[in-house]
């Protein structure tokens, strides 16, 4: 096996991956998972059935082998996730991979934000929908308090897991009125704050076109308060679209997958905590990995096997959407991470 995977069926090179590690969370936001239908009588994966630290750690290697140098680690709540910081440090270890970042709602990162940076983590994203207490207790369906997150935020800046990044999801009618607010809280804490467009993300948070906010309108909303300056891509395929403050004071980004998809730019692969591969957010199928790392099949094997899926890829699901002719069966993201 070479030195990378080969391209996919639209000439995608594969480069980042993002690694779930739980299907747990102990929010229930209504877009991720909401609480009718994941409610206390719902059968989470058994912990038998996850993947062990050593086999996602062996996943990383060969995946390195064929390309991937960024890894964030999803769930459910990756902090959940029993002694993660070890599991942290074992990837950070691998040559080849020279980020691993993690996507968590913040609730516990007062408590592992040290030891995460101590483990090797680069860096960290907060979900954040809300700074107003009564929105975010409505989005999260959780009995954190808000106090918790935010606490949790400083927390990571402060061991220099930074800069911090913020994903809210905006939905009209239920926090399109409160993105002044986080842009002024993001700019005075020092964050980075990206807006993600309403998606239809699995099969149970009833999506409806009418409650996406296109990206545009976030920024014309931000830009009448703060005079803001398109930013060029850091690195090629970036998903956001970035714009700095005029003032200097930090910048933030979207992500607008629905008015504005980016699909002909995504190199990212997902495994879920049980080891099945994803090579689309939406997409109806996965290849189950855990079957060859626990049934004695070699590296080179494993490798072939990744490189055969990711050479195969077509998917465009957002563009598809965008055009009006998606319409298939998608899992949960809390299932196959974000």
């Amino acid at each position: 096996m070479g030195s990378s995977a080969s391209p996919d069926r639209l000439g995608r090179a594969l480069r980042d991956l993002r690694l779930s590690v739980t299907d747990r969370c102990n929010f229930r936001c209504p877009y991720c998972m909401p609480r009718d239908v994941f409610g206390s009588d719902h059968p989470f994966v058994p912990r038998s059935e996850l993947l062990t630290f050593e086999e996602l750690t062996r996943l990383v290697a060969i995946f390195a082998r064929l390309g991937v140098r960024k890894v964030r680690l999803t769930g459910g709540e990756p902090l959940l996730r029993r002694d993660i910081e070890s599991l942290v440090a074992m990837i950070a270890a691998i040559g080849g991979i020279d980020d691993v970042a993690m996507t968590t709602n913040g609730s516990l990162l007062t408590k592992h934000a040290a030891g995460l940076r101590a483990a090797g983590l680069s860096r960290v994203t907060v979900s954040l929908d809300s700074v107003d207490p009564v929105v975010f207790a409505a989005m999260s369906d959780t009995k954190v308090a808000l106090s918790d997150v935010l606490d949790g935020i400083a927390a990571a800046r402060d061991v220099g897991l930074s800069p911090v990044k913020l994903n809210a999801v905006i939905q009209r009618g239920v926090n399109d009125d409160g993105v002044v607010g986080l842009a002024d809280y993001a700019r005075c804490e020092g964050l980075v704050l990206r807006f993600i467009e309403y998606m239809d993300v699995g099969m149970s948070n009833h999506w409806v076109r009418d409650q996406v906010v296109p990206s545009a309108e976030l920024i014309d909303t931000i830009g009448a308060v703060h005079s803001l300056v398109p930013a060029p891509p850091t690195i090629p395929g970036e998903v956001a679209r970035r714009w700095t403050y005029a003032d200097g004071g930090g910048e933030i980004g979207v992500i607008s997958s629905v008015t504005e998809p980016f699909c002909g730019d995504c190199t990212r692969a997902r495994v879920t905590a049980t080891g099945e591969l994803f090579t689309c957010l939406f997409a109806e199928h996965g290849r189950d990995l855990r079957a060859a790392l626990r049934g004695g099949d070699s590296d080179d094997a494993i490798a072939s096997l990744i490189n055969g899926v990711w050479a195969a890829r077509d998917d465009r699901y957002s563009e598809l959407r965008h055009e009006g002719v998606a319409d298939a069966a998608r899992p949960e993201m809390s299932y196959l991470g974000g």
